[in-house]
């Protein structure tokens, strides 16, 4: 895909990262679709921060109807509007169930997975977003949702190593691994622009953008 515009691109990451951001800037430059995942509208989401235990089971069967919904839509779609930017990987479902749920919840939702219909497209490219705990937490006090204050740093700890496990052992889409911790996406045109050359570049399996190590 080198010197192509790719089709199909996901930005992943830990809540706080800036996944949806970047995707919303990149969907602009590339004049394309842009397919949120759209937690806003999961009514149980806030019940799950406030009581965890409770909160689980019912939120992530939601965002796995809701993504199977999305994974669908846009198959169906896909002869008219082939050019699409998300903010979320299918596979992100099942790291949630594991991290959040119990046995027996869990059990559940495996059961409840095996029958929903989830075609996703593959993406031609997986924008991977890091960043320790500090940072995550400090752009979720940012942006002020305020059900996302009962977010703690040990919660984002087990969630970013989760994405860590997960994209170890990704393949199917090639992979470009981003530290973002100290730039800005969405603000810096100078960052972004970077950013934009490694994507215009090609990547094919894994890649990573670190601009810190560059710049020492």
């Amino acid at each position: 895909m080198a010197g192509e515009k790719p089709d199909y691109i996901v930005v992943e990451g830990p809540i706080g990262v800036g996944k949806t951001s970047l995707a919303t800037r990149l969907a602009k430059s590339f004049d394309s679709d842009l397919l949120l995942e759209g937690a806003h509208e999961n009514p149980f989401l806030e019940r799950f921060y406030q009581d965890p235990r409770s909160g689980a089971l019912p939120a992530q069967l939601f965002f796995l109807l809701q993504r199977a919904r999305q994974m669908q839509d846009m198959r169906q779609a896909d002869m008219f509007r082939p050019v699409r930017v998300a903010d979320f990987l299918i596979e992100k479902d099942r790291l949630f169930a594991e991290l959040i749920l119990d046995a027996e919840e869990l059990r559940l939702y495996e059961q409840v997975y095996e029958h929903v219909t989830i075609d996703a497209p593959v993406p031609d490219l997986v924008i991977y977003l890091q960043a320790p705990e500090d940072v995550l937490l400090k752009r979720i006090a940012r942006r002020g949702i305020r059900y996302e204050r009962k977010i703690d740093a040990a919660y984002l700890r087990r969630l970013s190593e989760a994405y860590t496990r997960m994209f170890h052992f990704y393949e199917d889409a090639p992979l470009l691994i981003v530290n973002a911790a100290h730039i800005d996406l969405v603000s810096s045109d100078e960052d972004y622009d970077a950013l934009l050359e490694q994507i215009h570049a090609g990547n094919t399996g894994r890649q990573y953008f670190n601009p810190v190590a560059a710049v020492i």
